[in-house]
């Protein structure tokens, strides 16, 4: 009997943890690093003799910020913005070498569904980039806004919230510019 009453015991005590590291309502803040991959197809005067197609990737970071609405005990809603930077990534040629800045600041409506502490979750949004491309000294810069989505996955520790998630800015004249992170969240 004693082993039962045990067993019961450490089941709710395992709920009860689960419980409290549910994710939370609340304004949040947080960053995240990872790997960004630019493809692009160029067509520039200044920039002949490269290759028309850059395939490139660099380390990429963002700083982020929202409210999360936890609206049932496993699904919520919140909005997200962030300001991301996709580092520089650089490729050589016969002719020289060519280096590409994007930046980009974005706002998510965010869908989210957790079972305990772990969730996973989608969004999408809306993105102003600017993007420098300079070439041995000479550049240009363009800018714009387009559509932006992802999805990602969560483990929620009371406050503080550890996230992975991939992220795909579909942005004009770039055929695909992604970013896979790892990052960490406040809620308070």
């Amino acid at each position: 009997m004693n082993t039962v009453i045990r067993a019961a015991l450490l089941v709710r005590a395992i709920f009860m943890l689960a419980d409290a590291n549910a994710a939370q309502s609340g304004w949040f803040i947080g960053g995240s690093v990872g790997q960004a991959q630019l493809e692009a197809h160029i067509e520039d005067p200044i920039l002949r003799g490269l290759p028309p197609t850059f395939d490139e990737n660099d380390t990429a970071w963002k700083l982020f910020g929202g409210y999360s609405w936890v609206l049932a005990k496993t699904f919520g809603l919140g909005i997200e913005g962030s300001y991301v930077n996709f580092g520089e990534p650089t490729q050589n040629s016969l002719t020289g070498q060519i280096a590409i800045e994007p930046t980009a600041f974005d706002l998510f409506g965010v869908a989210s569904v957790d079972i305990g502490p772990i969730g996973v979750f989608g969004k999408v949004g809306y993105a102003w980039w600017d993007v420098d491309v300079n070439f041995d000294g000479d550049g240009f810069s363009d800018d714009g806004n387009d559509a932006v989505y992802g999805v990602g996955a969560r483990f929620n520790l009371w406050s503080l919230q550890f996230r992975a998630e991939y992220e795909i800015y579909d942005i004009s004249d770039v055929e695909d510019l992604t970013m896979w992170s790892i990052g960490a969240a406040w809620t308070f």
